[in-house]
């Protein structure tokens, strides 16, 4: 079996969307289930996911609740998971139709963890080269958005995810799992979604993105590592509200 585990935060926007995405493009529905990890969301997500359940009862979907922070819940998942394969998916990615037969494939050669190759749904030209990139078994590459899977045994071994990390817990697990050379791309696209940087800025975002990078390689803690990313992407306003901002500014003149 494989585990899909889903963690959450005010999805009301996409999990739908997710949801049948990733469950009616499995290849084997009866050998997966799909865990949802709800982190604590102020809007209907939780509701939205069970409305889902109902609607699809053929397919093995748990719905459950968390502490917030996406190692926690990642973590909380794969507690409760069936699978002998785990695979961890951000709730605005897809991945490929039948990407569970793909990941069953990999670990049956020998490979226990992994990553599909990524696309941003922009025509962008600096996200379109970025997702092409994703092709290439570069650490540097690397990230959460593509998804994760990984067996059971490995990921016990490894001890899950940091979860004194709020941000970069996917780099973590990947950079102990290239350090093991125990890590695959498959060579099939999955979507993710560009909405924080049409939010934030494509180029602002960007710099940023890096500049955590660069802080971790350099020796930043998790505590660190997290203040900074507060202070210039959580809180940064994005194009939108300042835009909002700027029309209410004029008005009121």
């Amino acid at each position: 079996m494989i585990s899909i585990i889903i963690p959450v935060l005010n999805e009301a926007r996409t999990i739908r969307e997710t949801l049948a995405h990733t469950m009616l493009n499995v290849a084997y529905p009866l050998s997966c289930e799909c865990i949802i990890v709800d982190g604590g969301s102020n809007d209907n997500t939780f509701e939205l996911v069970n409305e889902f359940k109902a609607a699809h009862p053929e397919l093995v979907i748990n719905p459950v609740r968390s502490t917030c922070g996406r190692a926690r819940q990642m973590n909380a998942g794969a507690d409760i998971a069936r699978g002998e394969i785990l695979y961890f998916l951000h709730a605005d990615s897809q991945p490929p139709w039948g990407f569970d037969s793909l990941i069953r494939k990999e670990v049956e050669k020998g490979n226990p963890a992994g990553c599909f190759r990524m696309k941003f749904d922009s025509n962008h030209w600096w996200l379109r080269l970025a997702g092409w990139l994703t092709k290439f078994s570069w650490r540097a590459c690397r990230g959460g958005d593509q998804s994760q899977f990984i067996t059971r045994e490995l990921f016990d071994e490894i001890g899950g995810f940091d979860e004194s990390y709020v941000i970069y817990e996917d780099n973590i697990m990947i950079n102990e799992l290239f350090e093991r050379k125990k890590f695959v791309v498959i060579q099939e696209w999955l979507t993710t979604s560009a909405r924080l940087y049409e939010e934030k800025g494509i180029w602002y975002l960007q710099y940023h993105f890096w500049t955590i990078y660069v802080k971790k390689w350099m020796g930043a803690s998790a505590d660190e590592l997290y203040d900074y990313y507060n202070r210039n992407i959580r809180h940064k306003k994005s194009k939108k509200q300042i835009k909002a901002q700027r029309s209410k500014a004029i008005a009121s003149k």
